[in-house]
């Protein structure tokens, strides 16, 4: 929009449309996609094998027999909760003593990274929706279907993507 006899775009319709923008590529990103962990658009990069890190900070190259990366170890894991690894949007729950699980941790509401696993719940900041340590699945909404499972095996005491 120009302003009135000076041809230039005013400062209210330039921030206008940017905010518009946006919020267009927020709303584009935040939808559940199933097929893709629960969000849309293609899987988080990752750094190549070599630059990976576990959750206790060291390389992650070695630290399991099958030499995958590892994800957590074992203690590090409480029974009857979990561990969020924010980087690689997964969250690791221990539902029952030597019972490992892990799921995306992409809320699958609007697309936030749960924050919290307490009490058999993993939890979400965003809208308050609750998902169960044991299987993912919607314990209090507003979240539409459960956090899709990932993956994973124990090795040793290294929990590692199967």
């Amino acid at each position: 929009m120009a302003e009135p006899g000076t041809g230039h775009t005013s400062r209210r319709a330039l921030l206008a449309s940017t905010g518009a923008a946006c919020a267009a590529m927020i709303a584009g990103c935040s939808t559940y996609n199933a097929n893709n962990g629960g969000v849309n658009g293609p899987p988080p990069s990752q750094p190549p094998p070599s630059q990976q890190q576990s959750s206790g900070g060291t390389p992650a190259a070695g630290g399991a027999a099958s030499g995958a990366a590892v994800l957590a170890s074992t203690s590090s894991v409480p029974v009857g909760g979990g561990k969020i690894l924010t980087g690689q949007q997964i969250v690791i729950t221990q539902p029952t003593a030597g019972s490992y699980k892990a799921f995306t941790a992409v809320c699958t509401h609007q697309g936030c990274i749960v924050n919290t696993v307490t009490g058999g719940t993993i939890d979400c900041p965003c809208h308050g929706s609750k998902f169960s340590v044991k299987d993912g699945s919607v314990v209090n909404g507003p979240a539409p279907s459960p956090l899709a499972p990932v993956a994973i095996k124990v090795e040793g005491t290294s929990i590692v993507r199967a």
